[in-house]
């Protein structure tokens, strides 16, 4: 298919994308719940003698600590996204979707052709079938590669969407994905864009190889056992049981990789995580293993549409081009 699967991919990623777009964002903020803040160093507070303490000195400084900072108790997807709405506005739930279709565009677009491609050359000429092994096989390679092409812009599409939880003095502002690229790069280097490319391919390899394989496992069998015939229902359901499986196998991944790219990192201070394993390690040690599937229902709330839209528009886009 070449060029033409890439085409297809990428127009049913990016309409795909920018319709779940708001879950994705609850998701992010959901993730993100429990992690503990940068705290303000102690103060140190020069009383007035009036209201010093008397022992014999006409002044006295007294040390006292900055307040602990308490984290807010975790909420559901619901209450995060009516509260996002309350303090932000409507808008505010498609807070970076400009960095959603620059990396649909860069990320999907290349991991859904090179799929397409290995599918095409693996797949058995006289029986017409790929085995799992090789759809597995297939989906981490397509995915590695899309995602350590678009860690840029999906590092600027967690920030942006993150932004509207910090108080309003530590907030970035970015006003579009490609001002967030252009700040990452003068204050923290070229090198930030690929903060996390570990975590991203990890977890790109993971999503692709579950949710495209899985796809065509369960639309296979479907069509083979005569359960429905190849039409939108047999779609759907293989779609949504492939968002399922994806949404299963990449959370915890999905989590650390969050944390990492939202971190902000201050100069002359020790970043808050040295990396996934160290993230991971104190995220399970504060807030426990569960954490790791932390936003699990925005996940999959986000994650079965994402793969619905993605292989119903897919299907409707191959039946569109297929005389070209």
């Amino acid at each position: 298919m070449g060029v033409k699967g890439f085409v297809e991919g990428g127009i049913a990623s990016i309409i795909a994308g920018c319709s779940t777009h708001p879950l994705d964002l609850i998701k992010v903020r959901m993730q993100l719940q429990g992690e503990t803040p940068i705290s303000a160093p102690a103060t140190v507070h020069n009383l007035r003698p009036a209201l010093a303490f008397h022992t014999g000195a006409a002044n006295h400084t007294i040390s006292i600590p900055a307040p602990s900072v308490v984290a807010p108790p975790r909420v559901g997807p619901v209450s995060v996204g009516v509260k996002i709405i309350q303090q932000e506005g409507v808008a505010a739930l498609f807070s970076g979707v400009s960095a959603t279709v620059l990396r649909q565009t860069l990320y999907s677009t290349t991991r859904m052709g090179l799929y397409d491609m290995l599918k095409q050359k693996w797949t058995d000429p006289d029986t017409n079938i790929m085995p799992l092994s090789k759809k597995i096989v297939a989906g981490l390679i397509a995915g590695g590669i899309g995602a350590a092409v678009g860690n840029p812009a999906d590092v600027a599409m967690v920030r942006m969407q993150a932004d509207g939880r910090l108080p309003i003095s530590q907030r970035r502002n970015y006003k579009s994905v490609i001002d967030a690229i252009t700040q990452m790069s003068k204050s923290e280097g070229v090198t930030s864009l690929w903060r996390g490319s570990s975590l991203t391919v990890n977890r790109a390899m993971l999503v692709t190889a579950s949710q495209l394989a899985s796809y065509d496992q369960f639309k296979e069998t479907i069509l083979e056992k005569g359960l429905m015939k190849d039409g939108l229902g047999t779609h759907v359901t293989s779609s949504f049981a492939a968002g399922f499986v994806a949404a299963v196998a990449s959370n915890p991944v999905d989590v650390i990789k969050t944390r990492v790219m939202n971190m902000k990192v201050e100069p002359g201070m020790a970043p808050p995580y040295n990396g996934a394993i160290d993230c991971a390690m104190k995220t399970i040690k504060a807030e426990g293993p569960m954490a790791l599937y932390k936003g699990f229902i925005p996940t999959i709330s986000r994650q079965g549409p994402f793969t619905v839209v993605l292989f119903v528009t897919l299907e409707q886009v191959r039946k569109m081009l297929k005389d070209f």
